[in-house]
């Protein structure tokens, strides 16, 4: 009875050093953002811009109108149905900027979007999601170019690296969406990411 429990255990081990050595292999063959413009002709990236793919799982960056690298994203839960203003995990579809960047993130970089944005604004205070202050104080930071306030934390989106568990989750050969509704690369794609992008780079999230 115990060698097949130790069988079971060693097999289910071996399987998952597969998936990730294959996650692994995969990777390998992923050429650099610098090497990536150098095969578009670009000298240096102009009016960067990001586009998030939720169907295809992909984070596009763009240098103006020329899509220069592509990189796997997960998110939250990622449903048909819109995100209102409430902690249900999905990641919003709209049109965003970055509105402040943290380099000292448990997940390795946070670059934090002005979400709720105006039109989320008035889908959560036509819900009754937020109070009429709530709402004049979140509109009055987004006019002023900031960061809107935000009381529950697990309303604030962004894209971020993964952190200490990033040699597992970015070899997984598999979408695995685990996030509280922010998008999620790999902690050496955020670093890439991070030098393209300054607060107040467009983020646009599509489904």
């Amino acid at each position: 009875m115990l060698k097949n429990v130790l069988y079971f255990i060693a097999s289910i081990v071996i399987f998952f050093a597969g998936v990730i050595l294959y996650g692994m292999i995969l990777n390998l063959s992923e050429p650099s953002l610098p090497e990536m413009m150098v095969s578009k002709g670009l000298r240096y990236l102009v009016n960067v811009k990001i586009q998030v793919d939720r169907k295809n799982y992909k984070l596009n960056l763009y240098s103006d109108t020329i899509l220069v690298k592509s990189y796997k994203a997960v998110f939250g839960r990622n449903s048909n149905s819109p995100k209102i203003f409430t902690k249900d995990y999905k990641t919003p579809v709209g049109k965003y900027v970055i509105c402040d960047i943290d380099t000292s993130s448990t997940y390795n970089k946070f670059f934090r979007l002005n979400y709720p944005n105006k039109n989320d604004l008035a889908e959560a205070l036509k819900a009754k999601l937020i109070s009429n202050k709530e709402y004049q104080q979140m509109y009055n930071d987004l006019e002023q170019g900031d960061c809107p306030t935000v009381k529950d934390e697990t309303l604030i989106i962004g894209i971020h690296g993964i952190g200490r568990l990033n040699a597992i989750f970015k070899n997984l050969p598999f979408v695995f969406n685990w996030t509280n509704g922010s998008i999620a690369v790999s902690n050496e794609d955020i670093d890439e990411i991070y030098s393209a992008i300054k607060k107040g780079t467009e983020v646009v999230i599509t489904n």
